[in-house]
Parts: C-alpha cells; structure tokens; sequence
C-alpha cells in the first residue's frame, strides 16, 4: 500500500510541482488549497506525513499544523513546513505547533524527497 501524503499550498504550481515528485516516488497525494480545507479532508482518512505552506489565505499552515494535530487520528501524524518563510520567529512558531521538518521554497526535488524520508518509515 501507498504512503499518502496531504500537500496544502495556496499555489496550484507548488502543489503541481510537489505531486509530481511525490508520484513519481510511488506516494499517493492529496491536495488541499489551504487550512480549511485541508481540515475538511482530515476526516479520518490516513496520512503518513502532511507538508504545508505557512502563508495562505483562509487558514495559515501554522494554525493547520494546531488544529490537526488536536484531531486523535493525526496526533502522531508528523507534519512539515514548505514555505518561502526563512526567519527564525516562524520557524520556532512551527516547530512550537508540531512541525518537525522546514524546507524553503525554492527547493529542489531531491532535497524534499531526502527530507521525507526523515519523516516516514518505510
């Protein structure tokens, strides 16, 4: 069975970009353009790994990363910022909320997939 992983980004290029490479690795992908509607598709369904923008409309990815993590099923769930954020207050902010992971945009293909494989077990 296929990891799948929840990609939530303001950007349809972005979450183009991020699917394609999650893909091509054999993940399954589900997108949402921002927090609430992220949360609407946490509807119990599992995910291995959710990867956030921290600035987008509606509902940043910071209060995405709070409000999954209060729901049991994504507790444990391990959640990672993908963001042109670079500053230290943001970062700590994350991390604060339950992201364990923080890759800038730009960012390199390779450099996501190596970062992923930090966070899901095999």
């Amino acid at each position: 069975m296929a990891k799948r992983i929840m990609i939530v980004d303001d950007s349809a290029s972005i979450r183009k970009v991020v699917r394609l490479t999650l893909e091509s690795q054999g993940f399954e992908v589900i997108d949402a353009t921002d927090g609430i509607e992220a949360l609407k598709k946490l509807n119990g369904v599992k995910i291995h790994l959710l990867i956030t923008d921290v600035n987008m409309p509606n509902m940043d990815g910071i209060t995405l990363v709070q409000e999954a993590k209060k729901l049991p099923a994504y507790k444990f769930t391990p959640m990672m910022m993908l963001t042109t954020e670079a500053g230290n207050e943001k970062k700590m902010q994350g991390r604060a909320a339950g992201a364990k992971a923080w890759l800038v945009k730009p960012f390199q293909p390779p450099t996501l997939l190596n970062a992923i494989s930090k966070l899901i077990i095999p």
